[in-house]
């Protein structure tokens, strides 16, 4: 039975960082989105506008000052100890004295699952990410490109049905990063996890996503949200009609503009 809770419910989330004698940044005012189960939607804005500050409210590595967040119906806290989501940032941050599958089987290590269980895990990841040849390798015999791949794997490990993915390619090079997206693509079809993907590359937004938030600068505030609707997520999209107009929409609501709503970019 399909579980008909949001993956994600943030419902008029506030979050004021206080400083030293008194200062106060307001980091994020009034959000509140919905993530369905399955659906992939980023977020885009100018820097400082709370992406990231968002991203971990809903991975309780922050608190929030006032509103509300649920994680498949629990508290970000609850869905942290239940391992329901996995989480991976710009830097892979592998450590480089752990084999590429040592490094995927850490969280279940650190969990209790045993060697034998660890290692069927493992093998599942590698052949998925397309790093099998590369299980005993050490991070400073791989690629940028590469890396991004195995902390993508750790992150999947425990099975989350939630992904959190923090500018995972923004250090990549171009081609690289084009393939890394068609890679998550194919990562999150097979999965079917939800994904929040912050990024700045409008282009990178608008390939991978069902959604694209766009934020105001700070208070970070959802100034509208463009929605995608691509019959396939492929090479042949970056060179579709479709593809440019749903860049142009996002970038349009980037420089300037007042927000009317929800839009839509479908292919025809």
């Amino acid at each position: 039975m399909t579980d008909p809770r949001p993956a994600v419910r943030i419902a008029s989330v506030d979050k004021i960082f206080r400083g030293r004698k008194g200062a106060e940044v307001h980091a994020l005012s009034d959000v509140s989105l919905d993530v369905a189960p399955g659906e992939f939607v980023s977020l885009i804005g100018p820097s400082g506008c709370g992406k990231s500050t968002l991203m971990r409210l809903v991975a309780d590595l922050d608190q929030l000052t006032a509103g509300e967040i649920e994680v498949f119906g629990k508290t970000p806290e609850q869905a942290r100890k239940d391992q329901d989501y996995g989480i991976a940032f710009q830097q892979a941050g592998l450590l480089p004295w752990r084999t590429v599958r040592a490094n995927i089987e850490l969280p279940l290590e650190i969990h209790g699952v045993d060697a034998r269980g660890r290692a069927a895990r493992s093998d599942e990841l590698l052949e998925l990410i397309g790093l099998a040849d590369f299980a005993d390798h050490h991070p400073d015999q791989l690629s940028g490109g590469m890396k991004q791949r195995v902390a993508i794997a750790r992150a999947l490990a425990e099975r989350p049905r939630l992904l959190l993915m923090d500018e995972p390619f923004g250090a990549l090079d171009e081609i690289t990063r084009e393939h890394m997206q068609n890679e998550l693509v194919a990562l999150c079809k097979e999965t079917g996890a939800a994904v929040i993907f912050v990024t700045h590359s409008i282009p990178e937004a608008v390939f991978l996503s069902d959604r694209v938030v766009v934020m105001s600068p700070r208070p970070g505030r959802i100034k509208d949200i463009v929605t995608l609707d691509f019959s396939a997520r492929d090479e042949e999209l970056r060179e579709d009609s479709t593809f440019y107009d749903g860049v142009t929409a996002v970038r349009m609501l980037l420089h300037d503009g007042a927000a009317d709503g929800a839009r839509g970019v479908e292919n025809r």
